[in-house]
């Protein structure tokens, strides 16, 4: 197994961090690279210069790509000229989800006010395209990465035999599909990860990263990051792979924490990548091999990871609801009852009983009311696919939520006020109202994950290591107050 290093985050548990050491309370993040290209322009303009006209309002305002928001959340441009938004700390699967599709409108602005400036020089057809999708047309690959804070005692190699097996198959429910022009698959990263585990993410690609970065008490707490996941456009597909990975690690800890079995040992596959590649190309029905030499479906190894959860949450229902409390989108119930009747459609092989929810389902629907009315280009159906995720231009997705056939889970009201407030109960409350303060100040600041500092005219620093921490303290009172002085002198110094 490859080992683990630390990220260097060393410090002491906060007091919210001991009380969740053995309760089932959890963060949430979500990272999206965003694609992007450009149409139309009457001369030569590439997806770099795009990417940094998308940007330079955040340049004019805080000198850099890299910075971070007022509803806590990371916004950068990522190697290879790919707009990245990283979500701030959430509590819930549902805040996760809202935090997420606010990055979507958040990148949406970008691109259309980037477009608006670029139609000045490069003429009035030059169209930004901006992908919320992971392949494109030319073979590369571009990410959602999912994070999950996870009690360090569940073991690494607990996570490849108990965890990878469900990450792999999940996809028969929340996989974002794609036409390549030749056939359908029912993931977009499959074809592109060779690893299962492994810390490195340029040279290889891994479906889940062992770099030990927690951005928390690291005695207690590792990051778990998931790279198998695709991007999706169905906000209940982004909510539903959260939510359903949190119950399996709520299993897989108490697993740990009472040195128990959890039902999930016997689910461990000979060769997950063999296994991606299946449930890619034959979805429920993909044929699997077990490393104890038997065999199984993509849709029976599911039932059996959704069984053993819900044995495990009948014994402890109450405990394992309450990592729900608050919850904007969604319920225990609700997820476990989804769960249930989305295997049970595919058992029927009714795929139109997940077509409003699911990516791939909704794309096949759509591609089958096309051929009904005649022959259809291949070439055409994968523009459409593309179109599907572009998220500034893009007409299919937006026509199929307004006839509904695509469920939406947020409304615009949500929306809005999560683009610029963090997700409650999270230190990205704290970071959030830094954030906005240093902004309306004559202050020099940064800030990442876990610190927030001061450079000019003052300095100062203060460490975040609880995620769970939303409560400000003596520290950070000073550090705002220092912020609030700087306005005032430099309001008294323009009189």
């Amino acid at each position: 197994m490859p080992q683990l290093h630390d990220s260097g985050n060393r410090g002491h548990a906060g007091a919210s961090a001991l009380a969740h050491a053995g309760d089932f309370a959890r963060i949430f993040g979500i990272e999206t690279e965003y694609g992007l290209s450009v149409t139309g322009a009457s001369r030569h303009c590439d997806a770099g210069q795009v990417a940094m006209m998308m940007f330079q309002p955040i340049v004019q305002r805080v000198r850099s790509t890299n910075t971070y928001l007022t509803n806590g959340s990371r916004l950068y441009l990522d190697v290879g000229a790919h707009p990245e938004y990283a979500t701030a700390e959430a509590r819930t699967p549902g805040d996760a989800t809202l935090a997420d599709v606010a990055g979507e409108r958040i990148m949406r602005d970008l691109a259309l006010d980037a477009q608006r400036r670029l139609r000045a020089t490069h003429g009035q057809d030059a169209t930004i395209h901006l992908f919320k999708n992971n392949a494109d047309s030319a073979g590369h690959s571009f990410g959602c990465h999912e994070n999950y804070l996870v009690r360090r005692g569940v073991a690494l190699g607990r996570i490849e035999t108990q965890l990878l097996p469900f990450l792999i198959t999940r996809q028969i429910l929340t996989g974002a599909g794609r036409f390549d022009g030749a056939r359908w698959h029912i993931t977009q990263r499959a074809a592109f990860v060779d690893e299962t585990v492994s810390s490195a993410t340029t040279r290889s690609r891994p479906m889940i990263n062992t770099r030990d970065e927690p951005h928390a008490d690291p005695e207690s707490f590792r990051r778990l990051h998931v790279i198998i996941g695709d991007s999706n456009r169905s906000q209940w597909a982004t909510m539903m792979k959260l939510a359903m990975t949190h119950l399996v690690l709520c299993l897989m800890e108490w697993g740990a924490r009472h040195d128990r079995r959890t039902g999930l040992e016997s689910i461990a596959l000979a060769d997950p990548v063999e296994a991606n590649l299946a449930v890619d190309a034959d979805g429920a029905d993909a044929p699997l091999r077990l490393a104890d030499g038997t065999a199984t479906s993509a849709l029976a190894l599911q039932r059996r990871v959704l069984d053993a959860v819900l044995r495990f949450v009948d014994a402890r229902r109450e405990r394992v609801a309450a990592s729900f409390d608050g919850d904007p989108l969604t319920t225990l119930d609700d997820v476990l009852g989804d769960w249930e009747r989305g295997l049970a459609a595919l058992a029927d092989h009714d795929e139109a009983a997940l077509a409003d929810r699911a990516d791939w389902s909704c794309k096949r629907r759509f591609a089958a009311r096309l051929a009904g009315r005649g022959a259809v280009d291949p070439m055409r159906l994968a523009q459409l696919d593309l179109d599907y995720h572009d998220i500034a231009n893009g007409a299919l997705f937006a026509s199929l939520s307004r006839h509904g056939m695509m469920r939406a889970l947020c409304d615009d009201a949500q929306i809005g006020h999560a683009m610029t407030t963090p997700p409650a109960g999270t230190r990205a409350v704290l970071r959030g109202a830094f954030v906005a303060r240093a902004e309306a100040a004559p202050v020099t600041w940064s800030c990442d994950w876990t610190q927030l500092r001061l450079t000019d005219p003052v300095k100062d620093e203060v460490m975040l290591l609880d995620p769970f921490d939303a409560v400000s303290d003596a520290r950070y009172a000073r550090l705002l107050a220092l912020i609030d002085e700087a306005r005032r002198t430099g309001a008294d110094a323009a009189v």
